[in-house]
């Protein structure tokens, strides 16, 4: 059984930082690449940041040199340091799996149950 779950969400004021941490199971974490996604209310989902197995990196043009999405292989852990927040980065983030990298597209086969980052002035 594949299991994708995220944490590290929270309420944060702008300009603060929060670390997003997501593990997956079930499945051989190095041959999948692995994507961070966010949706707002009433927003379509839309791709952040993802990170194809040979560790292409792929970024949002709203997050380019803010956020930064790294893996640690040994520990089936994909990260996401996010910096420089504004309120508008406020959304229900999730983690993505699938043996096949479609970088920001959001048609991963695997989803994790999401983690809230609130941001505030």
């Amino acid at each position: 059984q594949v299991q994708v779950v995220e944490s590290g969400g929270g309420l944060v004021q702008a300009g603060g930082s929060l670390r997003l941490s997501c593990t997956a199971s079930g499945l051989t974490f190095d041959d999948y690449a692995m994507g961070w996604f966010r949706q707002a209310p009433g927003k379509e989902r839309e791709g952040v940041a993802s990170i194809a197995s040979d560790v292409t990196t792929y970024y949002a043009d709203s997050v380019k040199g803010r956020f930064t999405i790294s893996r640690d292989n040994a520990k089936n852990t994909l990260y996401l340091q996010m910096n420089s927040l504004k309120p508008e980065d406020t959304a229900m983030y999730y983690c993505a799996a699938d043996h096949h990298y479609y970088g920001l597209d959001p048609i991963y086969n695997y989803w994790g149950q999401g983690t809230q980052v609130t941001v505030s002035s």
